[in-house]
């Protein structure tokens, strides 16, 4: 594994960071790391590049311990932040060539052709940049050295379609090269584009993994019906559901599709849709219900 924590912990004083954060990531996998702001995403990210201790537990990269081996670790690792802070009064490309003397046998042509991709001029300072642009800087400083493992905090924020998905791009291309993707987002359709696994984290606790194509079929249908039996129809069904106008509901259906349509036999249905949920629907549902 590239990637992989055991039992991780932290804790801030009496206040819960993350709790029994177990993950493991292979080699070339884009892996999701899905949760709401404070769900515990950005301390676990933190732990890994050995900028805080845990409380308990392990986590590991190619085999190190990010404790005590942070320093060689890092050599290997690119990191997206969350939030881009750099000094204010350098240029980009002096602060792309600072990053870049951290490394042994950086390709200054790589970081010219990066820069065009996303447009950034290297010429301006970095406190004239819009946050978009801030970000853009992130990601290259990020790439630069063609790290093994990429971490990318909420990558996305900030940029505009376009350089979302020519960050996408990238990432792609990255995973055919054998580089491994820890991909932390609140934005799920993202992980759905993007990921081959994922863990979604919800108050410090993981409470799915999976493939992100199982997660996507998992648990339940989204069904819409139509029918001028409106009333007859609600009766039959006895389950929650939202009416859409006059002739039209919808509900979550988890039981045997089967059993429904013979149920549903005895009323005219003038048109049935049945879905698999969104990644977003199954995301609202475990942060609504708890896990299933």
């Amino acid at each position: 594994m590239v990637l992989e924590t055991r039992n991780l912990c932290k804790y801030y004083g009496k206040h819960r960071g993350i709790v029994d954060i177990s993950l493991s990531v292979g080699e070339g996998k884009i892996f999701g790391f899905i949760g709401p702001n404070g769900a515990g995403k950005t301390t676990t990210i933190r732990i890994l590049l050995g900028l805080i201790f845990p409380t308990s537990g392990t986590a590991r990269i190619f085999g190190k311990d990010c404790t005590r081996e942070g320093h060689e670790i890092r050599k290997e690792i690119g990191y997206v932040p969350g939030e881009v802070n750099y000094y204010s009064d350098v240029t980009v490309d002096e602060l792309l060539n600072y990053s870049a003397s951290f490394y042994d046998r950086v390709d200054k042509k790589y970081i010219k052709e990066l820069c065009e991709i996303f447009e950034l001029d290297p010429k301006k300072k970095f406190r004239e940049l819009s946050t978009g642009n801030k970000k853009k800087v992130a990601i290259v400083q990020a790439l630069l050295h063609k790290p093994k493992l990429l971490i990318c905090d909420e990558p996305t924020s900030g940029l505009d379609p376009i350089m979302q998905n020519r960050l996408f791009e990238i990432i792609r291309e990255l995973k055919k090269q054998g580089t491994t993707i820890f991909f932390s987002s609140h934005i799920l359709s993202e992980v759905q584009k993007l990921c081959d696994e994922f863990a979604m984290i919800k108050e410090g606790k993981v409470v799915k993994t999976g493939k992100v194509e199982q997660l996507a079929g998992f648990n339940y249908k989204s069904i819409i019906l139509q029918s001028r039996q409106i009333d007859e129809l609600e009766k039959t069904l006895k389950i929650p559901h939202r009416r859409i106008d006059d002739s039209t509901i919808s509900f979550k259906y988890s039981g045997d599709i089967n059993e429904l349509l013979k149920k549903l036999s005895e009323i005219q249905i003038e048109n049935i849709w049945i879905e698999d949920p969104s990644l977003e629907e199954l995301f609202l549902s475990f942060y609504e219900e708890g896990e299933r």
